[in-house]
Protein backbone atom coordinates (compact mmCIF):
# COMPACT_ATOMS: atom_id res chain seq x y z
CA UNK A 1 0.00 0.00 0.00
CA UNK A 2 1.36 3.68 -1.01
CA UNK A 3 1.48 6.41 1.53
CA UNK A 4 -1.30 7.74 -0.08
CA UNK A 5 -3.53 4.90 0.75
CA UNK A 6 -1.78 4.50 4.30
CA UNK A 7 -2.54 8.35 4.75
CA UNK A 8 -5.85 7.79 4.06
CA UNK A 9 -6.79 4.66 5.72
CA UNK A 10 -4.65 5.34 8.80
CA UNK A 11 -4.78 8.56 9.37
CA UNK A 12 -7.32 11.69 9.74
CA UNK A 13 -4.70 14.21 9.44
CA UNK A 14 -4.92 16.00 6.14
CA UNK A 15 -2.38 16.26 3.49
CA UNK A 16 -2.99 19.83 3.51
CA UNK A 17 -3.44 20.59 7.12
CA UNK A 18 -1.22 23.80 8.00
CA UNK A 19 1.26 23.90 10.96
CA UNK A 20 3.32 27.44 10.37
CA UNK A 21 5.55 25.99 13.19
CA UNK A 22 6.16 23.25 11.06
CA UNK A 23 6.35 24.84 7.78
CA UNK A 24 9.24 27.16 9.80
CA UNK A 25 11.10 24.55 10.63
CA UNK A 26 11.38 22.63 7.52
CA UNK A 27 12.03 25.55 5.95
CA UNK A 28 15.29 26.42 7.28
CA UNK A 29 15.99 22.63 7.56
CA UNK A 30 16.14 22.85 3.69
CA UNK A 31 17.34 26.00 3.26
CA UNK A 32 20.63 25.28 5.75
CA UNK A 33 20.89 21.78 3.66
CA UNK A 34 20.42 23.46 0.26
CA UNK A 35 23.66 25.91 1.20
CA UNK A 36 25.93 23.23 2.33
CA UNK A 37 24.91 21.10 -1.04
CA UNK A 38 25.27 24.26 -3.13
CA UNK A 39 29.32 24.90 -0.97
CA UNK A 40 29.80 21.08 -2.06
CA UNK A 41 29.01 21.44 -5.56
CA UNK A 42 31.53 24.27 -5.88
CA UNK A 43 28.78 27.16 -6.60
CA UNK A 44 29.24 30.51 -5.99
CA UNK A 45 28.65 32.20 -2.52
CA UNK A 46 26.34 34.27 -3.72
CA UNK A 47 24.44 31.69 -5.11
CA UNK A 48 24.95 29.58 -2.33
CA UNK A 49 23.34 32.41 -0.13
CA UNK A 50 20.22 32.83 -2.75
CA UNK A 51 19.80 29.20 -2.62
CA UNK A 52 19.62 29.47 1.27
CA UNK A 53 16.91 32.07 1.13
CA UNK A 54 14.51 29.97 -1.38
CA UNK A 55 15.33 26.66 1.07
CA UNK A 56 13.78 28.99 3.53
CA UNK A 57 10.64 29.94 1.43
CA UNK A 58 9.87 26.95 -1.28
CA UNK A 59 6.86 26.43 0.78
CA UNK A 60 5.66 29.70 0.92
CA UNK A 61 2.93 29.10 -1.75
CA UNK A 62 0.97 26.83 1.32
CA UNK A 63 0.04 30.07 2.79
CA UNK A 64 -2.06 30.89 -0.22
CA UNK A 65 -4.05 27.64 0.40
CA UNK A 66 -5.11 28.25 4.01
CA UNK A 67 -8.42 29.32 2.89
CA UNK A 68 -9.18 26.10 1.17
CA UNK A 69 -7.44 24.05 3.98
CA UNK A 70 -9.99 25.77 6.39
CA UNK A 71 -12.89 25.66 4.09
CA UNK A 72 -12.76 22.41 3.66
CA UNK A 73 -15.13 19.21 4.99
CA UNK A 74 -13.64 17.13 7.78
CA UNK A 75 -13.04 14.48 5.65
CA UNK A 76 -11.93 15.99 1.89
CA UNK A 77 -10.71 13.67 -0.64
CA UNK A 78 -6.80 13.04 -0.66
CA UNK A 79 -7.18 13.38 -4.43
CA UNK A 80 -8.81 16.67 -4.15
CA UNK A 81 -5.85 17.61 -1.31
CA UNK A 82 -3.48 16.53 -3.60
CA UNK A 83 -4.78 18.59 -6.77
CA UNK A 84 -4.63 22.03 -4.85
CA UNK A 85 -0.96 21.25 -2.43
CA UNK A 86 0.27 20.89 -6.44
CA UNK A 87 -0.21 24.61 -7.13
CA UNK A 88 1.70 25.33 -4.45
CA UNK A 89 5.01 26.32 -5.91
CA UNK A 90 3.64 28.70 -8.75
CA UNK A 91 1.55 30.30 -6.08
CA UNK A 92 4.67 30.94 -4.40
CA UNK A 93 6.69 31.98 -7.16
CA UNK A 94 3.59 34.67 -8.09
CA UNK A 95 3.53 35.53 -4.64
CA UNK A 96 7.27 36.46 -4.76
CA UNK A 97 7.64 37.73 -8.02
CA UNK A 98 8.34 41.71 -8.06
CA UNK A 99 9.04 41.64 -4.28
CA UNK A 100 13.24 42.20 -5.32
CA UNK A 101 14.33 38.41 -5.55
CA UNK A 102 16.39 37.45 -8.10
CA UNK A 103 15.39 35.15 -10.92
CA UNK A 104 17.41 32.47 -9.28
CA UNK A 105 15.76 32.47 -6.36
CA UNK A 106 12.33 32.45 -8.11
CA UNK A 107 12.81 30.03 -10.22
CA UNK A 108 14.37 27.90 -7.68
CA UNK A 109 11.29 28.19 -6.16
CA UNK A 110 8.69 27.79 -8.90
CA UNK A 111 10.39 24.34 -10.01
CA UNK A 112 11.78 22.89 -6.87
CA UNK A 113 9.13 19.91 -7.50
CA UNK A 114 9.82 19.08 -10.99
CA UNK A 115 11.72 15.66 -11.19
CA UNK A 116 14.65 14.77 -13.01
CA UNK A 117 13.11 12.27 -15.23
CA UNK A 118 10.20 14.83 -16.58
CA UNK A 119 7.72 13.52 -14.09
CA UNK A 120 7.30 16.61 -11.34
CA UNK A 121 5.48 19.52 -11.62
CA UNK A 122 4.18 22.50 -12.49
CA UNK A 123 5.83 22.27 -15.51
CA UNK A 124 7.45 18.81 -16.24
CA UNK A 125 10.41 19.89 -17.04
CA UNK A 126 12.68 17.13 -17.40
CA UNK A 127 17.17 17.12 -16.77
CA UNK A 128 19.12 20.22 -16.98
CA UNK A 129 16.28 22.36 -18.20
CA UNK A 130 15.35 22.24 -14.54
CA UNK A 131 17.49 25.28 -13.06
CA UNK A 132 20.61 24.01 -10.73
CA UNK A 133 18.97 25.68 -7.89
CA UNK A 134 15.47 23.66 -8.23
CA UNK A 135 17.46 20.40 -8.24
CA UNK A 136 19.44 21.02 -5.12
CA UNK A 137 15.93 22.16 -3.24
CA UNK A 138 14.38 18.85 -4.72
CA UNK A 139 16.98 16.45 -3.01
CA UNK A 140 16.87 18.54 0.29
CA UNK A 141 12.93 18.95 0.51
CA UNK A 142 12.76 15.31 0.27
CA UNK A 143 15.38 14.36 2.88
CA UNK A 144 13.86 17.06 5.14
CA UNK A 145 10.68 15.73 4.89
CA UNK A 146 11.60 11.75 5.37
CA UNK A 147 13.95 12.53 8.06
CA UNK A 148 10.74 14.81 9.99
CA UNK A 149 7.57 13.18 12.24
CA UNK A 150 4.73 13.55 10.91
CA UNK A 151 0.84 13.33 12.91
CA UNK A 152 1.10 9.41 11.06
CA UNK A 153 4.71 8.53 11.51
CA UNK A 154 7.86 9.33 13.19
CA UNK A 155 10.64 10.23 10.75
CA UNK A 156 13.32 7.92 9.46
CA UNK A 157 16.69 7.22 10.68
CA UNK A 158 19.47 8.54 8.71
CA UNK A 159 20.22 4.85 6.64
CA UNK A 160 16.34 4.68 5.99
CA UNK A 161 16.27 7.99 4.42
CA UNK A 162 19.05 7.03 2.28
CA UNK A 163 17.76 4.25 0.98
CA UNK A 164 14.28 5.85 0.07
CA UNK A 165 15.86 8.14 -1.68
CA UNK A 166 17.89 6.28 -3.85
CA UNK A 167 14.89 4.00 -4.79
CA UNK A 168 13.50 7.31 -6.05
CA UNK A 169 17.05 8.20 -7.62
CA UNK A 170 15.58 8.89 -10.72
CA UNK A 171 13.76 11.82 -9.88
CA UNK A 172 16.90 13.44 -8.74
CA UNK A 173 20.02 15.25 -10.71
CA UNK A 174 23.28 12.09 -9.88
CA UNK A 175 25.59 14.92 -9.43
CA UNK A 176 23.44 17.38 -6.78
CA UNK A 177 22.42 13.62 -5.27
CA UNK A 178 26.19 12.69 -4.99
CA UNK A 179 26.89 15.95 -3.14
CA UNK A 180 24.44 15.61 -1.14
CA UNK A 181 25.47 12.30 0.49
CA UNK A 182 28.83 13.84 0.74
CA UNK A 183 27.28 16.38 2.85
CA UNK A 184 25.14 14.06 4.82
CA UNK A 185 28.20 11.33 5.39
CA UNK A 186 31.32 13.62 6.19
CA UNK A 187 29.45 13.94 9.79
CA UNK A 188 27.15 16.89 9.01
CA UNK A 189 24.34 14.31 8.30
CA UNK A 190 23.20 13.72 12.32
CA UNK A 191 23.40 17.76 12.92
CA UNK A 192 21.18 18.13 10.13
CA UNK A 193 18.97 15.58 11.43
CA UNK A 194 18.96 17.38 14.97
CA UNK A 195 19.46 20.64 13.99
CA UNK A 196 19.39 21.48 10.73
CA UNK A 197 23.18 21.96 9.99
CA UNK A 198 25.22 24.79 10.79
CA UNK A 199 24.67 27.14 7.32
CA UNK A 200 22.33 29.16 5.42
CA UNK A 201 20.06 31.56 6.96
CA UNK A 202 19.84 30.01 10.98
CA UNK A 203 20.45 27.16 12.29
CA UNK A 204 17.40 24.62 12.56
CA UNK A 205 15.20 24.05 16.23
CA UNK A 206 12.70 21.86 15.52
CA UNK A 207 12.24 18.22 14.55
CA UNK A 208 8.76 18.51 12.87
CA UNK A 209 8.23 18.93 8.68
CA UNK A 210 6.11 19.30 6.15
CA UNK A 211 5.96 16.80 3.16
CA UNK A 212 5.95 13.02 2.58
CA UNK A 213 6.64 10.67 -0.22
CA UNK A 214 2.54 10.54 -1.30
CA UNK A 215 3.18 8.39 -4.69
CA UNK A 216 5.98 6.70 -6.61
CA UNK A 217 7.02 10.53 -8.37
CA UNK A 218 8.27 11.22 -4.70
CA UNK A 219 5.58 14.01 -4.73
CA UNK A 220 3.25 15.35 -2.46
Amino acid sequence: MDTVQKTAAGSQQRILEFDLASELHHGMLVSNLAYAVAEEMGLPHEQCYELAIAGMLHDIGKLKLTSYINGQEQDPLVIEELKYVRMHSTLGYEELKGQGYSDFVLESILYHHENYDGSGYPSNKAGDDIPIGARILRVCDVYAALISDRPYRRGFDISSVMELMIDEVKNFDMQVFLAFQRVVHNGDGQNFYKRGGQHGIKEETGNRYEGHFTKRDGNP
